[in-house]
């Protein structure tokens, strides 16, 4: 069964060794656990549902407190702290486009507010209700998840919106094909969320971001459907995919998605390598992306998040010995770990990875083997359960990503961290910050970054401080240094603040222009990519 108050399933869970222990301890001090609030005493606080009784509208407690938070810092404090949001007055589970446009109707005749509602996992807070007179309707596709069509000439699937990861690629795979998309939320997350926020997968280099992958759907809107063809190619004036991709349920409500998909590849390995320095490795991964090598997936971690994942990996006695080897080969303090997939025909695969090792090893780089990649691959959904593990340690952990034209990778990355640093300070709290580039472009790279903390005592208020300084000052750094609001997250209502500096006085008239022209009275998902829909209640 699902966490109500954490991430994934409760049957799953991520243990931390002595080792790892050992090394909180020396970096933060001692954790601070914090009591978690009943899920009983939340649901007795939401007051009565505003919305009429509907055969397709759920208004119990039970239904509605999911649907009114995602997986954000922000969401997890109120969860384990007790401190209740508004919440939605119904959740609809349709399971037809005639059903949502019966929804729309209904949400246009009573100005209603409507949230779409996937996965639940959004870490920008689009799933934030407004507190304002107006009721609130979530419309939750979960029952929209089948794979509806399989054009095998074309390589196009068509999916309901509501379709997880785990069910797309089982549908798909019994056909012989894959998407290719794996969010590290993939466990949850669904192909109409990944549209909606501009996701992006582990393994893009290979099979694109979901704006290459997406080729077409159908958008129910409070002024009638938009229909998105499928077309190889076109020069039909600006192409109506776009502003359907990013917009975080503004415009309507997306229905079905129609992807491009691949064969299942005949071979798929992940290899690791060590570099010695970040300047050597930097260089190196800049000149592999720029090669364009048929490669699936490079994931290059920093020093400290090298460091942080081998003490986390437990097995002192072997990684001891690895240290032992790579520091013979030059690999010392300040070394680099590298993640690199290849995902093709046998023959392919072979040349790809051989070219690949050949011009790394210009650079210093120590080939280790596919044992540490095999490891990467069985865990790779599973690194947001070590939040669960940290909190009941006593810490807390969040993530903020961007991307950046190659110039200012290092020195924005290094900027992320030192930001994290001197927003805790006056708190007097140490962080623990780390980064790793997850996704590479011949122009730039994203950048991850992680931070580690204490938990402050006290409950909600006094952590909410903490990490809206955090993402305060983190935000002001990637704006200084020229970096996107979000490479892969979305804006929703964490980032739209920051999102003007990015895209000037007419692009953000421009987006608004769009949100009245498909939803007049502004029912949809306010406060999301727009600071609109007020007002709000931390």
């Amino acid at each position: 069964m699902r966490r109500w108050n954490g991430w994934g399933d409760d049957a799953t869970s991520m243990d931390l060794g002595t080792g790892a222990r050992a090394m909180l301890a020396e970096r933060l001090g001692p954790g601070c656990p914090q009591p978690d609030a009943p899920l009983a005493g939340l649901l007795a606080r939401i007051p009565p549902s505003r919305l009429p009784a509907h055969p397709l509208i759920e208004r119990s407690a039970e239904a509605r407190l999911p649907a009114a938070w995602g997986e954000s810092y922000a969401d997890w404090i109120r969860k384990r702290c007790g401190h209740l949001p508004p919440v939605p007055d119904g959740v609809a589970r349709p399971t037809s486009r005639e059903e949502v446009r019966e929804l729309l109707a209904l949400a246009q005749a009573g100005r209603w507010v409507v949230i779409p509602l996937g996965g639940g996992t959004s870490v920008a807070g689009h799933l934030d209700c407004p507190a304002g007179e107006r009721p609130i309707l979530s419309i939750h596709l979960g029952r929209m998840n089948q794979l509806l069509h399989l054009d095998g000439a074309s390589q196009l699937a068509t999916f309901g919106a509501g379709t997880p990861g785990p069910m797309v690629e089982a549908q798909l795979r019994a056909q012989g094909y894959t998407l290719g998309h794996f969010p590290q939320s993939f466990e949850y997350s669904t192909v109409g969320g990944w549209v909606v926020t501009r996701s992006s997968g582990q393994q893009s280099l290979r099979y694109g971001r979901i704006e290459q992958l997406f080729a077409g759907g159908q958008l129910e809107t409070p002024v009638g459907p938009l229909a998105l063809p499928t077309l190889p190619a076109a020069s039909a004036g600006p192409d109506l995919r776009e502003i359907v991709l990013g917009s975080e349920g503004r415009l309507g409500v997306l229905t079905e998605a129609t992807v491009r998909v691949s064969p299942l590849p005949a071979h798929e390995s992940f290899h690791a390598l060590f570099l010695p320095s970040w300047d050597a490795a930097e260089a190196a991964v800049r000149a592999l992306v720029q090669l364009r090598l048929p490669l699936s997936m490079l994931r290059l971690s920093n020093a400290v998040e090298t460091d942080t994942n081998l003490r986390l990996a437990g097995h002192e006695k072997t990684i001891a010995l690895l240290e032992k080897y790579l520091a013979w080969r030059g690999c010392r303090a300040g070394k680099c770990l590298l993640l690199l997939g290849v995902s093709a025909d046998a023959t392919t695969a072979r040349h790809a990875l051989r070219a690949a090792r050949r011009l790394l090893s210009r650079h210093g780089a120590v080939y280790i083997g596919a044992a540490m990649g095999r490891k990467w691959a069985a865990n790779r959904f599973k690194g947001p359960y070590l939040r669960n593990t940290l909190w009941d340690l006593g810490y807390s952990v969040d993530t903020i990503e961007t991307a950046v034209d190659w110039p200012q990778v290092r020195p924005l990355m290094q900027a992320m961290e030192q930001a994290a640093r001197d927003a805790f300070a006056p708190f007097g709290t140490p962080v623990h910050a780390f980064s790793h580039l997850s996704h590479l472009y011949p122009q730039g790279s994203s950048i991850y970054a992680q931070y580690v903390w204490p938990t402050a005592p006290g409950g909600f208020a006094p952590n909410f401080a903490r990490w809206q300084a955090l993402k305060t000052a983190v935000a002001a750094q990637i704006a200084a240094h020229g970096g996107t609001v979000s490479h892969q997250h979305g804006v929703g209502r964490d980032h739209a603040a920051h999102l003007a500096q990015e895209k000037g006085a007419l692009g953000m008239a421009t987006l608004a222009a769009l949100c009245r022209q498909f939803d007049p009275q502004g029912i949809m998902n306010p406060g999301k990519l727009l600071q609109d829909g007020g007002p709000w209640q931390e």
